[in-house]
């Protein structure tokens, strides 16, 4: 959404200061994949879950904005001033022009282009609303050393109220797309475009690792008293095991459309868009965090009441 902190909030100020109807766009918020996931996470199918774990990983030219350069390519067809912006001024370069992720007078590399979908989506499906707390980066530029200043590979552990996130990109393995919920109840995995939910068996059981130094009488007294105190339910008394569950997006599905769609809705209607600029603003954030870790060798703190990164 921003290029950094103060352009979030500018742009958040600007569409309060309009009243103008406004959507990000990161289409995960409009996934029916993502809507199933969040409905699972609301039953508390998954218990209380601390741990997110999420990546993005890529291996080709493409994915690591290696982008051809048309050969008209020139300050005649290209508006180069307009392009920087208030970006420092240089010669006219086609390369930052068309590759413009990879450097951070323009973008936000990794963090910006990525890790804001794998946050919006984790934001989405765990009803957050605010930034994470503080974030710690590691990575480096490893191997598409072609004049870029991002890295390669990227990851960043991010603390939130009651959970912690671990993310990851990396531009030298096709690994695709991941986002997995760690529950005390089951585990939820979202890879690409198939959703798995898998129950975790909670139910009480007898020690057996710690007891087998025991004695064979003060063992086998234990394991009486403990079949004692949980016994098997009584006849018409038993359920059901629950099985893993899976579900994929049909044929043709598109959640790009459908999150164009939510916005031509809501504009229509006028109810509230699927992704407003403060849910934006507060992923972006910690796309800023991560860069701002990374760069700095620090961890980034979120300081809420002066809406500013700092050095932890």
């Amino acid at each position: 959404m921003s290029h950094t902190v103060d352009d979030g909030f500018a742009m958040v100020n600007a569409a309060h200061k309009a009243n103008r109807m406004v959507q990000i766009g990161s289409q995960r918020v409009s996934s029916v994949l993502y809507a199933k996931a969040k409905e699972i996470y609301d039953s508390g199918k998954l218990g209380d879950v601390f741990e997110i774990a999420a990546y993005w990983d890529r291996n080709t030219a493409s994915g690591a904005w290696v982008y051809p350069i048309p050969p008209d390519a020139n300050e005649q067809t290209i508006d180069w001033a307009t392009f920087l912006g208030d970006a420092p001024k240089r010669p006219f370069d086609p390369v930052r022009f068309f590759r413009w992720r990879c450097f951070a007078d323009y973008g936000e590399g990794l963090a910006g282009d990525l890790f804001v979908h794998l946050i919006s989506g984790i934001h989405f499906i765990t009803g957050t609303d605010s930034a994470a707390q503080r974030a710690q980066s590691t990575g480096g530029l490893f191997r598409w050393k072609d004049g870029r200043e991002m890295p390669d590979l990227i990851e960043t552990l991010y603390d939130y109220p009651n959970f912690r996130v671990a993310v990851r990109c990396n531009l030298n393995n096709e690994g695709g797309e991941f986002i997995g919920f760690y529950g005390t109840k089951g585990t939820m995995i979202i890879k690409d475009s198939t959703l798995t939910y898998r129950p975790q068996d909670t139910r009480p059981k007898p020690e057996s690792y710690s007891i087998m130094g025991w004695p064979a009488a003060l063992r086998n007294q234990y394991l009486s008293q403990w079949h004692e105190e949980h016994p098997q339910p009584a006849p018409l008394d038993f359920n059901v095991d629950e099985e893993s569950e899976m579900f994929v997006t049909p044929a043709g599905y598109n959640d790009i459309a459908d999150h164009q769609a939510n916005f031509f809705s809501a504009v229509r209607t006028r109810k509230p868009v699927v992704e407003n600029e403060v849910f934006g603003n507060h992923a972006a954030i910690g796309c800023h965090l991560a860069n701002y870790s990374y760069f700095n060798k620090a961890v980034a703190v979120w300081d809420q009441a002066a809406s500013k990164i700092v050095r932890g």
